[in-house]
C-alpha cells in the first residue's frame, strides 16, 4: 500500500532535477500513505516524472522499491495496492515464459513481467486485487493509468496548466506548480446531497477521478485532448455475463461454494510480511471474515472494535462475544464525546476532498488504534452491496409496490401531511405506540426514517425513489450558491435489470460503495499508514454473487441469507442476529453538546457569507431548529460542516 503521483509536461520544459524536485514535493504531501521509503524517477526528454511513497507490506527489501523498471527496460511503474494472486502469476510467467527471472518477491515485479508478457489490458484482467497503477511506456512514450475493478484504491487526474497531473489524493495534485482550480459548484451540490462527490467528478473544476475498472492513456502528443477512459471491466459486463451462466445448484452447494470462495479470498489477503489483524464490529460481515481468518491462522487473530459511551450506540459487546467465541486477541476502544471532539479537526485534512459520512470519525479512530499493533487489517466491507444487506434492498420493493397502488397526487399530499407534523410530536407518538409499530420503524431514529420515507412518496421511478432514499438534501440549490438541482445520477443501462432490489444493489455497488464506503476506509486507514483489505471485494466473489438467484440473498424479509448460512458454520446465530445498525454515531447530541462551539463557528453567518458557497439564512434556521430539539438535522448539517471545515483547511 502506497501513495503515487506524477505528471507529464511538454518535453524539455523542465530539467531532470526540476522534474524530480517537483514530483518529490507532490509525493511528500501524502507521505503518510507510505512512510517507509520514497523515490522518484524522471525523463527530461519526455517531460515525465513519477513519485512514490512506500508502505512496505511485501518484500521489505530494496528489490521491492518503486518506481520500478521492467526487466527489458521498456516500462516504469508506480503502483498503489496489492495484487494478491501474484504468486500464481509468477509461477505462470516462469513456466510459460522461460526467459523470465525475478529479482525479488514483490507483486510489483510480477505486474511488470505480466504486462511485458501479455500487454497491459490482458495483464490487468488477470489481476486479483486492489490497485491504482501509473505505467510509463518508454517505447511508445505513453503514460497509462489503471484503477481496480471496484475502485478500492483512489486515483485522480487532470490538466494543470499545460501538464497532465495525477495522484492518489488531491493533495498531491494541489502541490503541482500553478494549481489554481476553482470549486466545482455542481460537485459541491452533489456532495451536499449525498455526503460525497460522485465519480468521475472531484470537488475541483478540471480534476477527475478515474472510474473503477478503467484505464486512461496519454502521451506528450495528446496532452490537451479530451480524455476518454476505457473500461477493461464493468458491472454491466459482469451482470450480463452472470445472466448467461446463472447458478443452478441447490442451496447447500451454493453455501459451500461461497464458503470456499470467501475462504480463499480471505487467505490470499492474509499474505503479508508485517503484522495483520481485522476490524470486528460484531455484525455479520466482519464476523465472517474474522472467522475465516481464525480458522486459517495458527495463532489468535488480532481483532479491533470501537464502542461508544452512549449505550444506545454501543455495539462493542457483540464484537466482544464473537471474539470470545472465536478465540481472537481482542482490543476495544470506547469512543467518548471528548475523543470525538479531538478527532473532528483532523477530519477535513484526512479526507482530502469534502466528505460527510459521520462514521468517518470512529473509522479513523479504530484505524489509529489498530495501527499500534498491525500494519494490515481486513474488513467486512462489500457484503451489504453484494448480498442485499441494506434495509432498502428488502424494504424498497415493498415500498415501491405500495406506492404504485396510490395515485401520485395522494402520495404527495401524504408526504406534506407527514412533514407538517413536528418531529417532537412524532417522537411522542412513537414512544406511546412502540408495540404497534412495524419492525422497519422500530429501528434506531424512527422519526428520521419516517421523514426519509415521506420524502420518497413523490418518486416516479425506482431510480428516483432510490436517490431520494440516499439523499441528505433533495434540493441542494436551496442552500448552495450558484448550483442547480442536477438530475439524479443513477442511470442503469437499458434492459440490464428488471427487479427493483437488484437495481438498487447495482446502484449501491457502482456509487455508494466506491464513493462513500471505500473512500471512508481508504482515507482513514492510510492517514495512519495502515493497509485495509476486504475479501468481499474480490471480484470473483462479486461475480459469483451476481450469478446467484435473489432468493439466496433475500429471504423472509431479511437480507444476506446465504452469508448468514456460511457464518452459522463458525458462529452461533444468537451472537450476531439483531437489527442492522451500521457504524452509527450519536452525532445529533454531539452537535448540541461538545461539538457545538466548533459547529457554531463554521455555521456562523459571518463565515458562511465570507466563504460564499452557502446561503446563510436557511442553514442558520436549520441549525437553530436542531439546537432547540425541534428537528434532528444532523445528517443535513454534517455535509455543510465538513465542507466548511475543508475550505478552512486547504
Amino acid at each position: 500500500m502506497c501513495g503515487i503521483t506524477g505528471f507529464l509536461s511538454p518535453a524539455a520544459t523542465l530539467s531532470t532535477p526540476e522534474l524530480e524536485a517537483t514530483v518529490r514535493r507532490m509525493a511528500e504531501s501524502i507521505s503518510y500513505r507510505g512512510p517507509d521509503d520514497s523515490a522518484e524517477w524522471a525523463d527530461e526528454a519526455c517531460g515525465i516524472a513519477l513519485g512514490f511513497r512506500r508502505l512496505a507490506i511485501l518484500d521489505l527489501s530494496p528489490t521491492g522499491r518503486q518506481p520500478m523498471t521492467s526487466a527489458s527496460g521498456r516500462y516504469v511503474i508506480v503502483f498503489n495496492g496489492e495484487v494478491y494472486n501474484h504468486p500464481d502469476l509468477r509461477s505462470e510467467l516462469e513456466s510459460r515464459h522461460h526467459g523470465i527471472r525475478f529479482r525479488g518477491g514483490s507483486d510489483t515485479e510480477v505486474i511488470l513481467a505480466a504486462i511485458e508478457a501479455f500487454g497491459i489490458k490482458a495483464a490487468v484482467q488477470k489481476f486479483v486485487g486492489m490497485f491504482a497503477i501509473a505505467l510509463w511506456d518508454r517505447a511508445e512514450r505513453r503514460l497509462t493509468l489503471v484503477r481496480d475493478r471496484l475502485g478500492v484504491k483512489p486515483l485522480y487526474y487532470g490538466l494543470v496548466g499545460k501538464s497532465f497531473v495525477f495522484g492518489s489524493e488531491l493533495k498531491a495534485i494541489r502541490q503541482f506548480p500553478g494549481f489554481s482550480a476553482g470549486i466545482d459548484r455542481s460537485s459541491l451540490a452533489q456532495m451536499v446531497r449525498y455526503g460525497y462527490v460522485p465519480s468521475p467528478a472531484s470537488i475541483f473544476e478540471g480534476i477527475s477521478k478515474l472510474a473503477p475498472g478503467s484505464m486512461l492513456s496519454v502521451s506528450p502528443d495528446d496532452l490537451y485532448d479530451e480524455y476518454q477512459p476505457q473500461q477493461y471491466w464493468s458491472m454491466e459486463g459482469c451482470i450480463r455475463s452472470a445472466a448467461l451462466r446463472p447458478y443452478k445448484g441447490g442451496n447447500n452447494d451454493a453455501i459451500e461454494s461461497l464458503d470456499t470462495l470467501l475462504r480463499d479470498a480471505t487467505a490470499i489477503r492474509m499474505a503479508a510480511d508485517v503484522p495483520l489483524g481485522v476490524f470486528l464490529s460484531g455484525g455479520i460481515d466482519s464476523s465472517l471474515i474474522t472467522a475465516l481468518m481464525q480458522v486459517q491462522s495458527g495463532t489468535p487473530v488480532k481483532t479491533f472494535t470501537i464502542g461508544f459511551e452512549e449505550s444506545g450506540f454501543d455495539e462493542a459487546v457483540y464484537a466482544r462475544a464473537v471474539a470470545a467465541h472465536l478465540g481472537t486477541n481482542h482490543t476495544e476502544f470506547t469512543l467518548s464525546s471528548a475523543s470525538a471532539l479531538a478527532a473532528v479537526p483532523e477530519i477535513a485534512s484526512v479526507y482530502d476532498e469534502p466528505f460527510a459520512d459521520a462514521s468517518q470519525i470512529p473509522t479513523l479512530l479504530v484505524a489509529r488504534m489498530a495501527r499500534r499493533d498491525v500494519t494490515v487489517t481486513l474488513s467486512g466491507d462489500g457484503g451489504d452491496e453484494l448480498f442485499g444487506g441494506y434495509v432498502r434492498h428488502f424494504g424498497g420493493r415493498r415500498l415501491w409496490k405500495t406506492m404504485q397502488k396510490i395515485p401520485r397526487g395522494a402520495r404527495i399530499a401524504a408526504s406534506k401531511t407527514i412533514g407538517a407534523v413536528r418531529p417532537d410530536a412524532w417522537r411522542t407518538i412513537f414512544q406511546g405506540s412502540v408495540g404497534m409499530l412495524p419492525s422497519a420503524i422500530k429501528q434506531r431514529n424512527p422519526v428520521e426514517k419516517l421523514s426519509k420515507l415521506a420524502g420518497t412518496l413523490g418518486a416516479t421511478t425506482p431510480e428516483e425513489m432510490y436517490a431520494l432514499l440516499v439523499s441528505k438534501w433533495r434540493r441542494p440549490s436551496l442552500i448552495v450558491n450558484g448550483a442547480s438541482d442536477d438530475p439524479y445520477r443513477h442511470d442503469i443501462p437499458d434492459g440490464l435489470l428488471d427487479d427493483i432490489t437488484l437495481r438498487m444493489m447495482y446502484m449501491d455497488t457502482t456509487t455508494y460503495l466506491p464513493d462513500d464506503i471505500l473512500v471512508k476506509v481508504d482515507r482513514a486507514t492510510m492517514a495512519v499508514s495502515l493497509e485495509a483489505r476486504s475479501p468481499f471485494l474480490d471480484h470473483r466473489v462479486l461475480e459469483f454473487a451476481w450469478q446467484l438467484p435473489l432468493s439466496l440473498k433475500l429471504r423472509n424479509g431479511e437480507g444476506k441469507w446465504i452469508v448468514k448460512q456460511v457464518l452459522n458454520r463458525y458462529v452461533p446465530a444468537n451472537l450476531y442476529e439483531r437489527p442492522k445498525a451500521g457504524f452509527s454515531v450519536p452525532l445529533d447530541e454531539w452537535l448540541r453538546g461538545p461539538l457545538r462551539p466548533w459547529a457554531e463557528d463554521l455555521l456562523s453567518e459571518a463565515k458562511l457569507t465570507r466563504n460564499g458557497f452557502f446561503k446563510p439564512e436557511p442553514i442558520r434556521r436549520m441549525w437553530n431548529l436542531h439546537l432547540e430539539r425541534r428537528h434532528n438535522e444532523h445528517s443535513r448539517l454534517w455535509p455543510i460542516l465538513m465542507f466548511q471545515a475543508w475550505i478552512d483547511n486547504p
